[in-house]
């Protein structure tokens, strides 16, 4: 995977391919601040919350992070997941708004922050740079319209068979084919919008009608076809 590499002193920051910041110029690269280097984080460890001022982007070099929204009864609902070449909170930087989500460590992470002023001027003067931002907020604002449709016309069934098929789109597979991200059931049910008792039971009946096998947390698909007409997903 090609990169683009920072010198900071004796290390460096590195821009890879699928990240948004691969459209900078060498110019653009150099203002990012050297000091700057990726920040480990821990699972579990809150990088921002709903409320807060997050003046700047989030940029995922490594590792696996759940974004939420928490609603009135204290119960998460997970918006997307950011992995390996993902931003955070740009909508809020953009807008210069205080946060509308919580961004919670699920893998051991590496992320480095880009001041928003820095990131305003690149939107400003990179046409590809605002363009890609462009797409991704489109492409967010979509995936939160499916799931607005979903909620209102499809079964939970339908709904958790359709999370399992997109997990596997989105992280694919480990070498022993199952899912590359591992999900509490909390957090399944907390995807599909539902009760964790009710995810338990429907994981157990596709286990049963041997759609899927199940070792812990981690999920491996053995019909994705059925999983397929079960979430009435059109392909």
């Amino acid at each position: 995977m090609m990169k683009n590499n920072i010198p900071s002193g004796n290390k460096t920051i590195d821009i890879d391919s699928s990240s948004i910041f691969r459209h900078l110029t060498p110019d653009e690269l150099a203002q990012i601040p050297i000091d700057q280097e990726p920040e480990f984080y821990k699972r579990g460890t809150i990088i921002y919350s709903e409320g807060s001022r997050i003046n700047g982007f989030y940029c995922v070099q490594k590792g696996i992070i759940k974004i939420y929204k928490t609603g009135f009864d204290g119960k998460e609902q997970i918006i997307r997941f950011a992995k390996r070449g993902d931003i955070m909170g740009f909508r809020s930087t953009v807008l210069k708004e205080r946060a509308c989500t919580t961004a919670q460590v699920l893998e051991d992470a590496y992320i480095s922050f880009v001041h928003g002023d820095l990131v305003l001027n690149f939107i400003k003067q990179n046409g590809n740079f605002a363009l890609e931002l462009l797409q991704i907020a489109c492409k967010e604002l979509g995936e939160a319209n499916d799931y607005i449709t979903d909620i209102a016309q499809k079964t939970v069934r339908e709904r958790l068979a359709e999370v399992i098929i997109h997990l596997k789109k989105e992280f694919s597979l480990d070498k022993d084919d199952y899912l590359q991200i591992s999900l509490t059931r909390e957090e399944l049910a907390n995807m599909v919008g539902t009760a964790t008792e009710s995810v338990i039971r429907l994981l157990s009946e596709f286990k049963q009608d041997g759609y899927i096998e199940i070792r812990g947390r981690r999920i491996k698909i053995i019909n994705e076809k059925a999983l397929i007409k079960v979430a009435n997903i059109n392909e």
